[in-house]
């Protein structure tokens, strides 16, 4: 057995950064760039309003006040998405709709609000005059020319990972198309002869197999591509025909078939058609792991990863293991949950010196963070994931965790906030 840490890095030194492909923005959510953008002009390309008003001159409305307002002559308008050639002299002002760029000569935008204009309508007064009731300063509602990005200005660097606001950055920059790092194609193959596929029915001593979808929807959820490809049988045959589905593909994740049973052969064909790096790693659930890498087409080597075949020990290594590596082929390099330290509720007992991994949920209380346990810790229980939102890590050196104690606890949620 080695330890967790040496079995992340042997895998994570392993799986390689994938190349890039180009492809429309809006598609490109959640990958990684893969070059520099670097903006061709300004935004705001002008100075333009940002409220609806008036655009004045501020050394005109200086003495404004409501019960001595400045009248101003109105010379024209001006909406978002249009121009005009009006210059503000002294006395004068442009009605201004916001985004709409500013006249030249005015330096100001008084909004609306602080206008006699909704009482000069209420009386049919003429519009043609208006009345400023509160002083404006220089640049008072005004988006200036390239206060958001300057021309030549590099605004997403590679390996900025693309949410919202860079594709909003993107399109703003009039970029229908990003340059980014791929996503990962994984095959995922479940292994036994007890094994049935989901939607048929059951022969006498099956099970459906669930660890092919719990695993898939895993490698969807951290921004990889899944492909199931079947069940192998517990014969050299079916498992060397199944595998070489997987060749094609970025990286194979197998689960079952790799502890010390007489029908765990998916390492013994794995020797056969690549090479294993280890197979047993110091935790639990998740001891039976294996890993190496498969001769794929061309001479390229194919990562694999051997889970266990219980549901909640797959689940488990693929959180510890897969999740990084997924993480990695894709450019991103922070891959470590957030740890809170939490009282767990109950006793766990560590006999054989493997790091524990408990399934919790964990709950901020008045005393701080409780970590109470989500019912039976057997590897095969999966119902104990469904109501988890955090791994509590018993240590290897610990031989007894008692009702109180206070543990790491490895989030599954994304951040803290959504607990």
């Amino acid at each position: 057995m080695i330890p967790l840490e040496d079995a992340l890095e042997k895998i994570l030194n392993t799986v390689p950064v994938l190349g890039f492909e180009n492809k429309p923005i809006l598609s490109a959510l959640g990958q990684v760039l893969a070059e520099d953008v670097v903006a061709q002009f300004d935004i705001p390309p002008h100075d333009n309003s940002a409220m609806d008003g008036f655009a004045v001159r501020a050394c005109d409305t200086y003495s404004a006040a409501q019960q001595s307002p400045i009248y101003l002559k109105v010379i024209g308008e001006v909406a978002a998405g249009h121009t005009t050639s009006i210059r503000i002299k002294a006395g004068t002002t442009v009605r201004i709709m916001t985004g709409a760029p500013l006249p030249a000569g005015a330096d100001a935008v008084v909004r609306f609000e602080n206008t006699d204009e909704t009482e000069r309508k209420k009386q049919n007064k003429p519009l043609d005059i208006i009345g400023i009731l509160e002083p404006a300063t220089a640049q008072l509602n005004v988006r200036l020319k390239g206060e958001d990005i300057r021309a030549g200005q590099t605004v997403l660097t590679k390996g900025t990972l693309l949410l919202p606001a860079g594709i909003g950055i993107l399109a703003s920059l009039g970029n229908e198309n990003a340059t980014v790092i791929r996503r990962p194609v994984v095959s995922v193959l479940s292994t036994g002869d007890e094994l049935c596929p989901a939607g048929k029915p059951l022969a006498s001593g099956q099970i459906y197999d669930s660890n092919s979808y719990t695993i898939a929807a895993n490698i969807a959820r951290y921004g990889g591509i899944a492909r199931i490809i079947g069940i192998g049988r517990d014969t050299l045959a079916s498992l060397q025909e199944k595998i070489r589905l997987g060749l094609d593909s970025d990286m194979l994740i197998t689960s079952g078939g790799v502890s010390k049973g007489d029908y765990d052969i998916v390492k013994d064909v794995l020797a056969q058609m690549g090479n294993i790096s280890f197979w047993t790693v110091r935790m639990k659930p998740g001891k039976p792991i294996a890993f190496g890498t498969l001769k794929g087409a061309n001479g390229r080597e194919i990562p694999h990863l051997g889970l266990p075949g219980n549901p909640v020990s797959s689940m488990i290594t693929f959180e510890q293991f897969a999740r990084p590596a997924i993480l990695k082929m894709r450019g991103i390099s922070r891959h470590i949950r957030p740890v809170i330290s939490a009282a767990i509720d109950q006793e766990i007992i560590n006999d054989d010196a493997r790091r524990i991994f408990v399934r919790v949920h964990v709950s901020r209380t008045e005393d701080g963070w409780k970590a109470s346990v989500t019912g039976p810790q057997g590897s095969g229980i999966l119902t104990s994931m469904t109501g988890a939102n955090g791994l509590a890590i018993v240590p290897e050196d610990w031989p007894l965790a008692r009702p109180g104690d206070i543990l790491k606890v490895q989030l599954l949620d994304d951040t803290e906030e959504a607990l």
